[in-house]
């Protein structure tokens, strides 16, 4: 019983982390109609910009996060109203092909620089954890589900209570007639995109605070992005928490019995078991029941 619950504990833990990578993923999918396969890419990035803040200046990885996610955030924008917005309106094999190529030119970048070597962010509290019997709970990954739901929720306000988080919305369900109603397509694709990828960066750095990366990590990342997108609903926040959070349990719990591969089977067995009784996702909606809404 006490190994069940620690694996629950876990699952619950890691789905945040989960959570926090996949939900800028789902909103440039759900918003932008982009399937960015860079989005590992920038998760890494990130990682390496706070570890190397650490490393180097001694600032701690929770401030690091904060620049990462700044730092994210202006190549995000620069990225996608500079090489992506040239693609927009391609069919969708195109913008696939350039995201794989950014994702392999990042990626490529990083191994030269700082080689294929795992890295980690060592801190004194990540380290440490509650324990309740043989029970344990780690303090860095209890961190990194706090900020997955504390990111998740400010995330929603954002797009449901601010102006710019509804042009946001209406530019998503429909370009042309938000055009016509005066909101700058173009901008808010551009600074859709680089929310997703601040939410990367700072993604990123709780990775590095609780386990290891290296470059080549970059393709699971946008890998279980994938999953946890489909899995909660594309464009939802809170969809992509509970897509993770499931993800997280599914791979705890079978981790129990099986290993490596078949794990990541199980997972995606119950992504296809949620796309057969639900093809909108767990938290999803159909367009036209969104779009009533608004």
């Amino acid at each position: 019983m006490e190994q069940f619950l620690q694996a629950t504990i876990n699952g619950l833990l890691q789905g945040g982390l989960y959570a926090l990578v996949g939900v800028g993923f789902s909103l440039v999918w759900g918003v932008i109609h982009v399937v960015n396969i860079a989005h590992g890419a920038f998760v890494i990035l990130g990682a390496y910009v706070a570890w190397k803040l650490d490393g180097a200046f001694g600032i701690d990885p929770l401030l690091g996060l904060v620049v990462a996610a700044v730092l994210l955030f202006v190549i995000g924008y620069a990225v996608q109203r500079g090489v992506i917005n040239l693609v927009i309106n391609a069919p969708i094999w195109m913008t696939l092909l350039l995201t794989f190529g950014l994702e392999l030119l990042l990626v490529n970048g990083l191994i030269l620089i700082f080689t294929g070597d795992y890295r980690s962010i060592a801190t004194s509290y990540a380290s440490g954890g509650l324990s309740f019997g043989d029970v344990r709970i780690p303090y860095g990954r209890l961190l990194a589900f706090g900020l997955a739901v504390l990111l998740t929720g400010l995330l929603a306000m954002f797009m449901s209570r601010s102006k710019t988080g509804q042009a946001i919305n209406a530019t998503g369900m429909d370009r042309v007639t938000a055009r016509l109603m005066g909101i700058n397509a173009r901008h808010i694709y551009a600074l859709t995109f680089a929310i997703s990828a601040a939410l990367a960066g700072a993604a990123g750095t709780m990775v590095g605070i609780v386990g290891t990366f290296n470059p080549v990590d970059a393709g699971v990342f946008t890998l279980r992005s994938f999953v946890i997108a489909v899995l909660g609903g594309l464009g939802n926040m809170w969809g992509a928490l509970a897509g993770g959070i499931v993800l997280g349990l599914v791979e705890a719990w079978s981790g129990q019995y099986l290993s490596g591969t078949l794990i990541h089977a199980i997972g995606f067995g119950v992504l296809i078991l949620v796309l057969i009784v639900r093809p909108t996702g767990l938290l999803g909606r159909p367009y036209s029941e969104a779009r009533a809404e608004t």
